[in-house]
């Protein structure tokens, strides 16, 4: 490339003016060319249990990403699967239960080509996971799902004993993911119907399954179980071929004799026993004739007292009638001074308060206005000091003002993007490591996650809302332990955490900006 240079005619030539214009579009040019698209795969990647699997994604146009930053994660997870940067792997801040299972492969870095390898496959790991790939300021995301599928042990067929006129045959297999399909067959591959079936979920997750089918001498005597995993479309299958010795064998002059002789001893039986039962029976009938005369005597002085108690009994109404009289008399007295407090209660000024956010809690992706009014996650890490009062696991932040008493409320604008959450949250909440977001851990908000809108409860409320509000108003009452969340632009009520929910404490507000997400505090 030419460097151009400007000459007077009075003057020198000077480089100076063609330099910048060199530098001004070298710099353009580097700009476009470092933009890029982040490529992964449509459909679900099938992984087997205990194996590994790799997640393929990849850069377009083809460039070298050995000097940009790659981090692989879940969507519903802060910390990272695995982490690339600065030309290494950085395993400081990734997930506990991807440690050591975890490998970006490297021979295609210089061609865009970032696909991650984990081992020893588990239940856990199905889900989405996300691809992001950072150079400098910019920067691009893709999103692909893992899909995890087990195959179990070969079905073991166990013969059970007679039943219906057959053989009651078993078949049992675990270790299966998803839940699979089991079938009978018979010798020339036609489905048999089963007597029963059941299947039923492990603790470790995976499925385990037993059917059972009766077996017809001359029928479907040569038979096999298959169970088959419906995604990885394999299956397993075991046969058993029941000899004709194993059916019952029966006599039929036999069983007519059989039967002729139960009949015939069961009538002499009988007729003995209602013999003795006759003479038995009319010495019972005259017991009962004398105490039946005793009990008559008996009823009849218990009726006599019985008369008595409920002349007492209709004396004692009267006078619990008058009392009832009296206590309705108090409860009308006792609502009026009810209704009365809570005329008094609902005249409590609410105070429109000024909220600013604390640098000093923020988390290092946090930035935040000069005003401290406004706050978004960026890309990159900050160098700030690690202090107790910060937040270093979740992208969260408190604001200055606390509150002990009183009725307090100040607006959020949330924006109709990202991921966010909004709320009020206990000053001794915790700010290191993993933190319960709930009223258990000391947090009381909503959020916003992905097209889900919900409670931070445990676990999360779902909140079926015809649209996603743009700006909230949190209104926190001290003295009764309450905070209601509503939407600004309607002023419909979204939630409300029931009365005496928030410890009497001293209370902050309390955001949390996720990827994408731009909260602005309303003045």
């Amino acid at each position: 490339m030419k460097v151009l240079s400007f000459c007077h005619s009075s003057r020198a030539c000077s480089p100076l003016p063609g330099f910048i214009i060199f530098f001004f579009t070298y710099y353009v040019h580097r700009m476009e060319s470092a933009k890029f698209t982040v490529i992964g795969p449509s459909d679900p990647v099938t992984a087997i249990l205990g194996q590994e699997t790799v997640l393929p994604c990849h850069l377009s146009p083809s460039m070298s990403v050995a000097n940009m930053e790659v981090r692989w994660s879940r969507p519903e997870f802060e910390s990272f699967v695995h982490l690339y940067r600065d030309g290494k792997d950085w395993f400081d801040g990734q997930r506990p239960e991807y440690q050591g299972r975890t490998e970006l492969l490297k021979a295609g870095l210089r061609d865009g080509i970032v696909p991650l390898r984990i081992l020893d496959i588990r239940r856990a790991d199905e889900g989405r996971y996300l691809c992001y790939v950072q150079d400098g300021t910019f920067y691009e995301e893709t999103v692909l799902e893992l899909q995890v599928a087990g195959l179990g042990s070969a079905p073991l067929i166990s013969v059970e004993g007679h039943q219906g006129g057959g053989i009651r045959v078993i078949c049992q297999s675990a270790g299966w993911y998803p839940e699979p399909e089991v079938l009978w067959k018979d010798l020339s591959g036609q489905h048999l119907p089963s007597l029963s079936e059941t299947t039923s979920q492990r603790d470790n997750g995976l499925f385990e399954t037993e059917t059972a089918l009766i077996v017809i001498e001359h029928s479907n005597q040569n038979l096999s179980c298959c169970i088959r995993n419906t995604i990885l479309n394999q299956e397993k299958e075991s046969a058993v071929y029941i000899a004709d010795s194993f059916f019952p064998r029966v006599n039929p002059w036999m069983v007519a004799l059989s039967v002729i002789l139960v009949v015939l001893f069961g009538f002499i039986g009988l007729t003995v026993y209602l013999f003795k039962m006759k003479g038995k029976l009319t010495e019972e009938v005259g017991k009962l004739t004398e105490e039946v005369g005793k009990r008559d005597i008996e009823v009849e002085k218990r009726d006599k007292e019985i008369s008595k108690r409920d002349t007492e009994i209709g004396k004692r109404d009267i006078e619990i009638g008058k009392r009832d009289k009296e206590i309705s008399k108090r409860d009308i007295e006792i609502e009026k001074r009810d209704n009365e407090i809570r005329w008094r209660s609902s005249l409590a000024p609410i105070e429109e308060v000024n909220v600013t956010l604390d640098p000093d809690t923020a988390h290092r992706k946090l930035f935040l206005s000069e005003d401290w009014k406004c706050v978004r996650q960026g890309g990159m890490w900050q160098d700030l000091p690690d202090n107790p009062e910060r937040f270093d696991t979740w992208a969260c932040v408190l604001g200055c003002e606390g509150f002990t008493s009183g009725r307090h409320c100040w607006e959020v604008e949330v924006g109709n993007v990202g991921r966010w959450a909004v709320g009020v949250a206990r000053e001794s909440v915790g700010r290191k490591g993993e933190i319960s977001r709930s009223p258990e851990g000391g947090i009381w908000a909503v959020q916003q996650w992905g097209d889900q809108f919900e409670v931070l409860t445990s676990p999360e409320t779902p909140l079926p809302l015809s649209r996603f509000p743009s700006r909230i108003r949190v209104c926190l009452d001290c003295d009764r332990g309450q905070v209601t969340f509503i939407d600004a632009g309607d002023e419909a009520t979204i939630f409300t955490f029931p009365p005496g929910s928030i410890p009497g404490e001293r209370i902050r507000p309390w955001l949390r900006a996720g990827r994408g997400a731009q909260l602005r505090l309303c003045p």
